[in-house]
């Protein structure tokens, strides 16, 4: 199967991941969320200089910030996951997905060997990658399968 064998050949690379936006540890919550707003992304990269440290996610914001009534002044480097679980440019989408998918991420830092952020991968990415290949299976699917019309459409 032509998927399989890309999935360890292909470099994360090949799904063309958008730059990281890059935050530093002081800057507060606030910041993080106007920016994820404006580039519409579900998370911020969180770096000392040009390394990174932290991400900041949709998740972190629920659960660390809203559930426990915390200012959005927050500091990120008291909110952020530390030390994430990220990729290299030439590690291979299948390596990248199994990752995901075990740690039950929905983004995944791109990094130089020197832990410079050069990439994001997110599960929707990845939701792109497996429609290039099987675009006609993926667009014939209806939302629910188990859904039936009950009277006949159209004419």
């Amino acid at each position: 199967m032509e998927l399989a064998r890309n999935l360890k050949v292909e470099s994360v690379s090949r799904l063309q991941p958008p730059a990281p936006i890059c935050l530093q540890p002081q800057q507060t919550v606030t910041e993080a969320i106007d920016r994820m707003r404006l580039h519409r992304m579900g998370c911020v990269l969180v770096c000392a200089g040009e390394t990174l440290v932290g991400i900041f996610t949709e998740r972190d914001l629920i659960r660390r910030i809203l559930a426990p009534r915390l200012s959005l002044q927050t500091p990120l480097h008291e909110c952020m996951t530390v030390q994430p679980v990220s990729v290299q440019p030439s590690e291979s989408v299948g390596t990248a997905l199994r990752l995901m998918q075990e740690g039950g991420y929905r983004h995944l830092p791109i990094v130089t060997g020197f832990g410079k952020p050069v990439g994001i991968l997110s599960a929707k990415r990845f939701a792109r990658y497996l429609v290039e290949h099987f675009p006609d299976t993926i667009y014939c699917l209806p939302p629910d399968p188990d859904q039936y019309p009950r009277q006949r459409e159209g004419a």
